[in-house]
C-alpha cells in the first residue's frame, strides 16, 4: 500500500496528475492517472523517481483529524472524485513525510525504506486521459 502512495505522491508532485482508479494485491498493484499520453521513457522516469523516494527512508505518519481540519489541507484528496462520505466526522490521514499526505484507511510500513524496490511491470492507456501503471515489489 505504501508503494502505491509513493507512486501517487511522486506522480502528483512531478506531473500534477490525479488518481482515477487503483487496485492492490500482495506485492503488486495498479494505479490509474489523468495523463493524456504515456510512453516508455516517461514510465522509466516515474519508476526511477519512485525508487529514489523509497530509498530516502521517509517516515510514515498516521493521524486522525476532525473532518473540518482535514479538509483544510490542500490536495488531501488525490483522487479525481472525493470518495469520503459526508457523514464521516474524523479523517485518518497518512503522510509520507516530505512527499505525500492523503486521507487513507489502509495499512502502511513505518518508513519507505521497508518497501523494497518498486518495478513498473506494465502500463496501458485506458482512455483519452486515463493511463494505468502496474507495479510490483521486488
Amino acid at each position: 500500500h505504501t508503494a502505491l502512495h509513493v507512486l501517487c505522491g511522486t506522480v502528483f508532485r512531478d506531473f500534477g496528475a490525479k488518481v482515477t482508479g487503483g487496485d492492490m494485491y500482495p506485492l503488486k498493484g495498479r494505479m490509474d492517472f489523468e495523463f493524456e499520453t504515456m510512453r516508455g521513457e516517461l514510465v522509466r522516469d516515474i519508476e526511477a523517481a519512485v525508487n529514489h523516494e523509497v530509498q530516502k527512508g521517509r517516515e510514515i505518519r498516521v493521524r486522525i483529524l476532525p473532518r473540518d481540519e482535514a479538509f483544510q489541507i490542500p490536495d488531501l484528496i488525490r483522487t479525481k472524485i472525493n470518495l469520503l462520505p459526508e457523514g464521516i466526522m474524523q479523517v485518518r490521514t497518512v503522510e509520507i513525510v516530505g512527499l505525500d499526505l492523503q486521507a487513507d484507511g489502509g495499512t502502511h510500513v513505518m518508513n519507505t525504506s521497508e518497501v523494497g524496490k518498486v518495478k513498473v511491470v506494465d502500463y496501458k492507456s485506458k482512455g483519452a486521459i486515463n493511463k494505468r501503471i502496474y507495479i510490483e515489489i521486488e
